[in-house]
Parts: structure tokens; C-alpha cells; sequence
């Protein structure tokens, strides 16, 4: 399959599947109702759900899978390895870790935003932790400095999370952690998307430096890629990326490193096309989650990381047979 042709079956693809969001839900309403309700005017209760629940839902839902997807595409042509994922800079921890101290101090039942905004904080820090770690050594440098952060940051909730007095707020940060789109409103998407193009705009201008980075470091710097912009613009935009989807949906794992390695093979050896293919396969991908949550467990709230976790772990089991058996 060309890459042209790609593109355009992944587009109608997430096209398909944004309407079939739209009309999935708990409640037994036919399609021409669902659709006469979310295009047409009127009051009443089905034009509240379609136009205030389900149409934000859905639309996070695309802008949190083209995050996840786009991130890891890019980290993985970074550090030129499949198994790379946005978590590995310990981006989404430290952003979870800023919602936590929201929920646990109280803040997020102040005002709406707390929640988004102490996460978007969380992952700000991170970055400039990271890039403090790192100074000007190379891809190992953030790794390492990567692991360290998210480490400090998985100990740091765990400790909030065993020092809570308010058993109500322990249970509201676990249930948080585990990643849901559910109960979503455009006041999360308004304050997401402004930080999300931020990230897709940097990230997209990585293309060309992550297709000189196959050939190594020294072979891409020799062709002018100045590797020091290049690391800043990549942490830049995934902290962005990553960090919006983590304040407004949780932590949703696994997206960022699934995608990037089945589509791939159809790209060929060119990291700069798997970006955008990865963007449009990642909001697929958890579009397709989500859908699967409402229909699968309508009445107990399955969570979209947990059903992302118990898809995504055999896959990584493979991945990992699979490069067993070609070394």
C-alpha cells in the first residue's frame, strides 16, 4: 500500500469510527434520533447527551490517541527503537503525579481546571528536570535521566497515595489513574487542545532530524542536524503531547508503543511518515477503546487504560518473542 493511499484509509478510518462514538452509548436511541439530536436544535435530554457527553467525549478521544500515537512514533525514531514509548522520559508519571497532588490537597474540587492544569505543571517540571539530568550528553543521557524522573515520580504518588488520610480521595486518585474518557466536558477540551498543537506542531518539525538519526549521530550532525535542537524540540512536544492527554484523560498506556510498531511495515524504513501515521492509527486505536468500554461492561465503568493495558501487555509480549527470535 502506497503512503498516500494510507493516509487516506487511516482518515476515513478514524472518520468512521468518530461517528460510531458518537452513536454508541448506554442509552437505546436510533441512529437517525441520535443524529437528528446532535445536528438538528431543540431542548431535552437526548440533545444535552449528544451535544455536552458523548461529542467532547468523542473529540478527546481523537486528540488523546493522535498525542499517544504521534509521541511515540517520535521517541521511537529517536532513540531508534521499536520498543520506545512516551513513558519512558517519565512524562505521563510526573504529570500524574501533578494531578494527584490535586485531588489529594483539594484543589480540583475548587475549580475545574485544577486537575488539568496541576498536571500540565507536573509534566513543565519534568521537562526541565529531564533536560537538567541529561546537560549535552546524548540519547542514553535521556534515557537514564528519563527513567530517573519517572521513578521519583511513580514513588512520590505512591506516597501520597499511602499518606492520604481521605479514603474518598485515595479512591478518586486510583480510579483517575486507571484512564477513562468518561464524564468529559469541552471545558477539557478547550484547555487541552491549546497545549496539544503546541506539541503536534514540534513534533512534526522532528521528521527530518529522526530520518538522519537511522544513519547515527555523528552521520546526522555531519548533514546538519543539530542534535541539542533536535532532543529539545522532542522532549518539548511530548511533554506537550503527553502531558495535556494525561490532565485530561489519565494515564492510557501502551498507545504510544503499539501503534508506532504495527504500522511501521508499511511505511518502510522513513521515521518521518510513521509520525503521522501513528497520529491517525493512535486516535483510532482509542477511539476503538473507548467504544469497546461502553459496550463491553455498560454498567460497571471499565476504565480505557485498563482495557488498553489488557490489550496492549500481549503485544508487547510479542514484540519482545519476536526480537528473541532474530537475536
Amino acid at each position: 500500500m502506497t503512503y498516500p493511499r494510507l493516509i487516506v484509509v487511516l482518515t476515513l478510518l478514524v472518520a468512521g469510527l468518530f461517528m460510531a462514538s458518537l452513536l454508541v452509548g448506554v442509552a437505546d436511541v436510533s441512529v437517525m434520533d441520535s443524529l437528528a439530536a446532535l445536528f438538528g436544535g431543540g431542548e431535552g435530554p437526548l440533545p444535552i447527551v449528544m451535544r455536552e457527553i458523548r461529542l467532547p467525549r468523542t473529540i478527546l478521544g481523537v486528540m488523546v490517541g493522535v498525542s499517544l500515537g504521534l509521541s511515540g512514533a517520535a521517541m521511537q525514531g529517536y532513540l531508534r527503537n521499536p520498543l520506545a514509548e512516551p513513558g519512558v522520559i517519565g512524562i505521563s508519571a510526573s504529570a500524574a503525579l501533578g494531578a494527584v497532588i490535586a485531588l489529594q490537597s483539594g484543589l480540583a474540587a475548587l475549580f475545574a481546571l485544577a486537575l488539568p492544569l496541576a498536571a500540565l505543571t507536573g509534566a513543565a517540571l519534568c521537562v526541565l528536570l529531564i533536560l537538567l539530568l541529561a546537560g549535552s550528553g546524548g540519547t542514553l543521557s535521556l534515557i537514564l535521566a528519563g527513567i530517573a524522573v519517572s521513578a521519583l515520580s511513580s514513588a512520590l504518588t505512591a506516597l501520597v497515595l499511602n499518606l492520604s488520610p481521605n479514603p474518598f480521595a485515595a479512591n478518586e486518585i486510583v480510579f483517575w489513574m486507571m484512564g477513562s474518557l468518561a464524564d468529559r466536558s469541552f471545558l477539557h477540551v478547550w484547555t487541552a487542545l491549546p497545549v496539544m498543537l503546541v506539541g503536534w506542531a514540534l513534533l512534526a518539525f522532528t521528521g527530518r532530524g529522526i530520518d538522519r538519526l537511522t544513519l547515527g549521530e555523528e552521520a546526522a550532525a555531519t548533514m546538519g542536524i543539530n542534535l541539542k535542537r533536535l532532543r529539545l524540540i522532542l522532549v518539548g512536544g511530548v511533554a506537550a503531547s503527553v502531558g495535556a492527554a494525561t490532565a485530561v484523560a489519565g494515564a492510557v498506556g501502551f498507545v504510544g508503543l503499539v501503534v508506532p510498531h504495527v504500522l511501521r511495515p508499511l511505511v518502510g524504513a522513513r521515521p518521518a511518515r510513521l509520525l503521522l501515521t501513528s497520529a491517525l492509527g493512535g486516535a483510532a486505536l482509542v477511539l476503538t477503546a473507548d467504544i469497546a468500554v461502553r459496550l463491553i461492561l455498560p454498567g460497571r465503568d471499565l476504565k480505557l487504560g485498563v482495557l488498553m493495558a489488557l490489550v496492549g501487555a500481549p503485544v508487547f509480549f510479542h514484540l519482545i518473542w519476536r526480537m528473541r527470535g532474530r537475536s
